[in-house]
């Protein structure tokens, strides 16, 4: 949906919406494989947080260096306001994606759950798309990891992760829709790909090769 992609759209939406939603999934839906890549002591940047909840029940499992951003003004002061006293050592900072106020290096792992398929909506998807993922590699250290979780199949978005211009490694899962039983989509591979979401994951090998 075309407004998803406008600063507008989440800056009026969060004024009207004050209670806490997910998009696609909740942390205990992507946990298993999100923890295959990422350690506690880990320096974690949220983009696009929203008014998700991941953040704070990544928190509760002992991930506390988090750095939560979104475009929208309204929802980070709600949010900063909300955890200021529960979760201490997580912030929260107005930011555009595509020009991230952070040095390079500076995260371990970078986490979006929709953000990326949001930028795709909008105008001038490619500019802001290959913006976003420069800014997102920049600010990665040498062996960070990117996750992207998203409701788009492998053959619309790993040709955007697969770019010479970013030296990572693509490892693709999937996880069923909250909304459809296991039970009816683990029997066989050949199911719907509409009932899973993709978490694409992005390993940055720099560093490893420095050390060939």
């Amino acid at each position: 949906m075309a407004q998803y992609g406008k600063p507008e759209y989440w800056e009026d939406r969060y004024q009207r919406d004050t209670e806490a939603f997910d998009w696609y999934q909740r942390y205990a839906g992507v946990k298993d494989i999100v923890t295959q890549y990422i350690s506690q002591n880990h320096q974690i940047l949220n983009i696009g947080c929203g008014n998700s909840r991941m953040s704070e029940e990544m928190y509760e499992e002992g991930f506390e260096h988090i750095t939560n951003i979104d475009i929208s003004f309204t929802v980070i002061k709600a949010m900063a306001e909300e955890y200021e006293a529960k979760c201490p050592n997580m912030s929260y900072k107005q930011m555009d994606v595509r020009s991230l106020q952070f040095d390079q290096g500076t995260f371990d792992c970078v986490v979006d759950k929709g953000t990326f398929d949001s930028i795709l909506c909008g105008d001038g998807s490619g500019p802001n798309s290959e913006q976003t993922l420069n800014e997102i590699y920049r600010v990665l250290s040498p062996t960070g990891v990117f996750i992207c979780i998203s409701y788009a199949i492998p053959d619309t978005r790993e040709s955007y992760f697969r770019n010479n211009a970013f030296d990572w490694e693509l490892h693709t899962h999937k996880v069923a829709k909250p909304t459809i039983s296991t039970s009816a989509i683990v029997s066989s591979e050949d199911k719907d790909p509409k009932n899973y979401h993709y978490i694409y994951v992005m390993r940055k090998t720099v560093g490893k090769k420095s050390e060939d």
